[in-house]
């Protein structure tokens, strides 16, 4: 277990070294609003901390092509089940839906991962290069999501929980949903059209690279629809929504961030599915270590093991879901949010820090 010296906790930051916050969780059938914290996201601090104890670490850094070579094969499995549906077995409707969900919804995650490496320029060399990724992961997603959210996800990273700044807080009117098992259904199943929407009101003016992609996407829907027809078309947007609804997956969206213990605003995933979804569940160590490629983070959770597993985490996505619906303590506000001044208040610790830890 990493020190806890009081004296040092006091002078700098007390939530060293874990960076585990003193708020209590909400109960969100009690509490309307989100916690409020006083003090920055804990990563950029803890990775500091980690860094001085494990230098070995940036070793770490980089990226990895293998990705690439996901992404392709990838794209390759959604067209060859969009043409199968869309010219061969146009009569299998029930078959066509159980597919689109359970492939369908599975590689549509896969996409998404690919394009979260992407953002952080970890699948190619170049940032250009890896823009070029995210569109060849956008291809079998019939909507223009790429660019796009690498802004917004790069936001998130920056400005964790920061009110009005943060596009991953939900909204306000996200918040009316409550706390009911049946809105919370809703909320998951149209989550799809729900994130986008957010992300329009706080982000209104597109950037040049969400405008080529807009382009990309149009042209490539057009090549599809062409040879695939309609049923290929419908068989890969039922796999986008799907995918990102209430696919078992997609609970990652809410293991991330949503508070399930006091304190931690962050949650990693530890279970068997991170061997074939590319490890998107080592999200501690993923906000810790932005630059380090999805292949390499369980070396970095083996390394500072002491860390992490001191930290709350999850072994089941079905679990996380069952639990955020099911249970009326959970809810759209169990998340943490901070003011921009709380955040910089925090950051100011950081120079302190360094110097201690020379």
């Amino acid at each position: 277990m990493p020190s806890t010296n009081h004296e040092y906790n006091n002078v700098f930051d007390y939530r060293h070294p874990l960076y585990i916050g003193g708020w209590r969780r909400n109960v969100a059938y009690i509490d309307e609003d989100f916690i409020h914290d006083n003090l920055d996201e804990p990563h950029m601090k803890r990775k500091i901390t980690i860094l001085n104890q494990y230098p070995e670490i940036k070793r770490l850094y980089g990226y990895d092509t293998i990705t690439i070579d996901i992404a392709i094969a990838g794209v390759l499995v959604q067209m060859t089940a969009a043409y199968t549906f869309g010219r061969w077995l146009i009569s299998w409707n029930l078959t066509m839906f159980i597919v689109s969900f359970l492939l369908g919804g599975t590689m549509t995650q896969i996409y998404s991962i690919i394009i979260h490496e992407t953002t952080h320029c970890l699948a190619a060399r170049t940032e250009f290069q890896n823009r070029i990724v995210g569109l060849i992961a956008n291809i079998a997603l019939p909507v223009p999501i790429s660019m796009s959210f690498r802004r917004h996800h790069l936001k998130h990273h920056a400005f964790q929980g920061v009110e009005e700044i943060d596009p991953d807080l939900p909204s306000e009117w996200e918040k009316k949903f409550g706390c009911s098992t049946v809105f919370k259904l809703l909320w998951l199943f149209f989550y799809p059209i729900i994130y986008p929407i957010r992300n329009i009101s706080m982000f209104k003016e597109l950037e040049l690279w969400e405008h080529i992609n807009f382009c990309f996407t149009l042209l490539t829907d057009i090549i599809i629809y062409h040879y695939c027809g309609y049923r290929g078309f419908l068989y890969l947007l039922m796999s986008l929504w799907f995918g990102f609804s209430i696919h078992p997956v997609a609970a990652r969206y809410i293991q991330e961030h949503y508070t399930f213990d006091d304190g931690q605003e962050t949650y990693s995933y530890y279970g068997r599915l991170n061997k074939i979804f590319m490890n998107i569940g080592y999200h501690n160590e993923h906000h810790d270590f932005t630059n380090v490629p999805w292949t390499r983070l369980p070396e970095i959770h083996k390394i500072a093991s002491e860390y992490y597993e001191n930290l709350a985490y999850h072994t089941s996505w079905l679990m996380v879901h069952w639990n955020f619906v099911m249970q009326r303590q959970f809810g759209l506000q169990s998340r943490v949010k901070r003011s921009f001044k709380a955040h910089k208040r925090g950051r100011k610790m950081l120079k302190n820090l360094k110097k201690a830890l020379i």
